[in-house]
């Protein structure tokens, strides 16, 4: 499904730390620059700008030039796919396991009769 392959890069980017930090402060503002990122965490400017990077090509974090500054900002439309791809399969998996309760639950009662 072209939903499955979308999920990828957004859980790839968020499986690193320092970038669900990122976007955990990002989401607490409306935006932030590269400055204000790096603030707090124990990283260079540059590795920040790699992870704001990886973040932007996963389709989490969107940057907007204002003067010389970089203004970087949460976009979290990039996590709706991941959000529909992980109510699916958590669906898909409730369904099995009503089945299989159903199935013990039958089997439970065939057992009892059987005694």
């Amino acid at each position: 499904m072209a939903g499955d392959r979308a999920v990828g890069p957004v859980f790839a980017a968020l499986a690193d730390s320092h970038r669900r930090q990122l976007v955990e402060t990002l989401a607490a503002r409306e935006s932030a620059t590269l400055s204000q990122l790096t603030v707090g965490l124990p990283m260079t400017r540059q590795a920040v700008s790699k992870h704001l990077a990886a973040l932007g090509s996963a389709g989490l974090v969107s940057s907007t030039r204002r003067g010389r500054e970089t203004h970087y900002r949460l976009t979290p439309e990039g996590l709706t796919t991941v959000v529909a791809w992980i109510e699916r399969v958590g669906h898909e998996w409730d369904q099995r396991l009503a089945a299989l309760r159903e199935h013990l639950a039958a089997a439970h009662q065939a057992q009892d009769r059987a005694h």
